[in-house]
């Protein structure tokens, strides 16, 4: 796998607090939190898609694909996230909990097995 930078780093895990904080935040205040996830979203996924895997290995290309759909299911759950809570297009009821719900399994689920993989690779 690829490695970001030391400032992709800082601002990858910037974006993946904005996740955790927008998502949590939802409670209290549904407006500030659909822009707090948002913009965390948009910082984690593009670059966690900037990140490559090189290898031949059939297993790490299946689990990128899923980590990849996970991040992309990260975003449409923030499309939904500011339909609901700015009360604007078809979005208008709880879809980004099922969005956020399927990208949080697949990130948590290639977090752990694409480096497993990787290691026995190597």
């Amino acid at each position: 796998m690829t490695e970001l930078g030391r400032g992709s780093q800082v601002l990858f895990a910037v974006g993946a607090l904005g996740i955790v904080v927008g998502a949590g935040l939802w409670a209290l205040s549904p407006r500030v939190a659909s822009v707090v996830y948002g913009c965390g979203a948009l910082l984690f996924c593009p670059l966690q898609m900037l990140m490559r895997y090189e290898g031949r290995n059939f297993i790490v290309r299946r689990l990128r694909r899923q980590q990849l759909l996970g991040a992309t299911a990260l975003l449409v759950a923030a499309c939904c996230m500011v339909m609901q809570a700015w009360e604007w297009g078809p979005a208008r009821r709880g879809e980004w909990l099922v969005a956020l719900t399927i990208g949080c399994v697949l990130e948590l689920y290639t977090a752990f097995r694409i480096p497993s993989e990787l290691s026995k690779e190597q």
